[in-house]
């Protein structure tokens, strides 16, 4: 079992009564070869505080059990109103496109796309090799040395903002940087850019 919900609930932060956090609990093809070709989202909810995400540790736990699944959480925020907006131009071109069967997921597609951050969390991915453990020290110093080398990358500084535990390893959370250089020193490391981290397996 790995369980980021206190871990997470310290890095939410709210300015207004607009912004939440979007989290879905996803049954994934992986674990679940029966499924074919698709994912399959058991339930989205929307976080306008810490407590809130707090108070569903047990549902969420309980549904990811029920269903093999995993929970994960977008740690950009968004808001309220702009998914609103883009819900609306959304469906307008499901309906124009006469995609009809779809229009239901108009609203999580919008969450999942449009952020309101000005300084957005990245997600680089960092799985453990394989005959290794966690706690290795040379799989740890690895990470170490990712953390250090993105502080030497523009824009100068400390980058870090969380470490996030994954199934096969740790999400390292951290702000922008340029990825042209990264991407030379690290070509087999994955960096998402707007995509969801681990909240509970």
């Amino acid at each position: 079992m790995i369980n980021n919900f206190k871990k997470i609930s310290e890095l939410l932060q709210f300015d207004s009564d607009d912004e939440f956090y979007f989290v879905q609990i996803i049954k994934r093809k992986k674990e679940n070869p029966e499924l074919g070709s698709n994912n399959v989202v058991v339930h989205s909810y929307y976080i306008s505080s810490a407590e809130q995400l707090l108070k569903l540790e047990n549902e969420i736990a309980l549904l990811t059990a029920l269903h093999n699944a995993r929970a994960y959480i977008n740690l950009n925020r968004c808001s309220y109103e702009r998914v609103a907006f883009q819900t609306l131009k959304n469906v307008a071109d499901r309906i124009m496109n006469k995609d009809f069967r779809s229009v239901k997921r108009a609203y999580n597609t919008c969450c999942g796309q449009f952020t309101i951050e000005n300084l957005k969390k990245w997600v680089i991915d960092v799985d453990c090799p394989e005959g290794m453990f966690k706690n290795d020290v040379l799989y740890q110093h690895f990470l170490n040395e990712i953390l250090f080398a993105i502080k030497d990358i523009e824009p100068i500084g400390d980058k870090h903002v969380a470490t996030i535990e994954t199934r096969n390893g740790f999400h390292l959370i951290t702000t922008p940087f340029n990825m042209e250089k990264f991407s030379k020193l690290y070509p087999n490391v994955d960096v998402h850019k707007n995509n969801p981290t681990l909240l509970y397996y």
